[in-house]
């Protein structure tokens, strides 16, 4: 289902509505995901808001606007935003040293790994953790002393490997410490991002007011990565606390986070991080070194390296045309947002002032997923018509 609101206040053309919705649902007939949630808003006026498809093919439940999405990795950008709210407290800085707020990470090669390191993914450390018991996925605590434990794959600084839970599970214990012996990552983000935002219906695991309406992970594609996120899914609970993945939220909610970072860090009132220091964690901190973890898939389809164009918490549109853009080809450089696995994207182009959210069923291969969202975003930077 469709709903324009008002592209052309918006400086939009209004054929964007239809563009878009024939290539989602071009997608959904090939059987490439089950369904889509998608906004787009310019200069904060709704362009489009519409779902699509299935929250669920199987039993035939539709999505609608209050289905609730595990967003993957979506839930990094608000944990680099605790990170910063921290620097401007004074609590830390980016070049401190994990083992600074955590002592006993300072082991085995990753004493010199600082913050700043975690945050654009250059600390060494590994994609996911192995021999984490299935029934600990979750608990922040087992969490943190299974990587405590661990040594970097990588020399600290001087490579890219994105990694999926490591380093920002490693993060929103550094947040927790923070704010107290007794305090719970989750319970932070909440205080200090969701309720000023007004993110009612987003939450660090799933709460138990949000469980009726969440549309379950099942892989489309069923590489081995989704297969765990699938399986994952399956014992996420209220309790869960995942910073590097595990936040749930609803299409309007995301908007509204992407719609606060579009405009500086504050949105109704609500200040949640500084201009500055969005600014700072929305340039290329990573140089032209390649993301490592996509070497194989590159190498399978046959393509180039091409640059990660990672921030501090963000990833960047940066520059090229001869590689996936999920953010869209024809976004600015300066285009910054978040990518969830293979099935959730936001971004911000700060030049066109446009905020977009998709948010998906059915997970896709990683690189298709970028080429899907690369497609919809392309469409809504041509619709600009002023």
């Amino acid at each position: 289902m469709m709903n324009s609101y008002d592209p052309v206040t918006a400086g939009m053309d209004p054929a964007v509505v239809g563009r878009l919705s024939r290539a989602i649902e071009r997608d959904l007939a090939a059987g490439r995901c089950d369904g889509i949630a998608i906004r787009v808003a310019r200069r904060g006026i709704v362009a489009v808001d519409a779902v699509f498809g299935f929250a669920e093919r199987a039993t035939g439940t539709a999505i609608d606007q209050g289905s609730v999405f595990s967003v993957m990795s979506l839930t990094k950008p608000m944990t680099a935003v605790a990170i910063f709210r921290a620097i401007e407290r004074g609590d830390l800085a980016l070049n401190t040293p994990v083992c600074a707020i955590i002592p006993e990470f300072g082991i085995l090669g990753k004493h010199r790994i600082t913050i700043a390191q975690l945050l654009s993914h250059t600390g060494g450390m590994p994609f996911l953790l192995p021999n984490l018991p299935a029934d600990r996925i979750g608990d922040l605590a087992s969490t943190v002393a299974a990587i405590c434990a661990i040594s970097p794959v990588n020399r600290p600084g001087e490579s890219v490997s994105y990694s999926a839970r490591i380093s920002y599970d490693m993060l929103g214990e550094v947040i927790r410490r923070l704010d107290g012996p007794d305090s719970r990552y989750r319970d932070v983000i909440a205080r200090d991002i969701l309720a000023p935002l007004g993110m009612t219906r987003t939450a660090i695991g799933l709460r138990n007011d949000l469980a009726p309406y969440r549309v379950p992970v099942v892989a489309r594609n069923p590489t081995e990565m989704n297969r765990q996120l699938e399986s994952r899914d399956r014992t996420v609970t209220a309790e869960t606390e995942l910073p590097g993945g595990g936040a749930f939220s609803t299409l309007a909610d995301m908007h509204r986070f992407a719609e606060m970072l579009r405009l500086g860090g504050t949105l109704d009132g609500a200040a949640i991080v500084s201009p500055a220091s969005l600014r700072l964690a929305t340039r290329n901190h990573t140089g032209m070194m390649p993301n490592n973890t996509l070497a194989a898939q590159m190498e399978m389809r046959g393509w180039d390296t091409y640059p990660a164009y990672l921030g501090l918490g963000f990833f960047l549109r940066g520059e090229g045309v001869y590689f996936p853009a999920p953010f869209g080809t024809l976004a600015s450089p300066s285009t910054f947002g978040g990518i969830g696995a293979g099935s959730t994207v936001f971004w911000v182009d700060p030049k066109s002032e446009i905020s977009f959210v998709c948010l998906t069923s059915g997970l896709m291969d990683q690189i298709d997923s970028h080429l899907r969202f690369q497609k919809l975003s392309d469409i809504v930077h041509g619709s600009i018509t002023e």
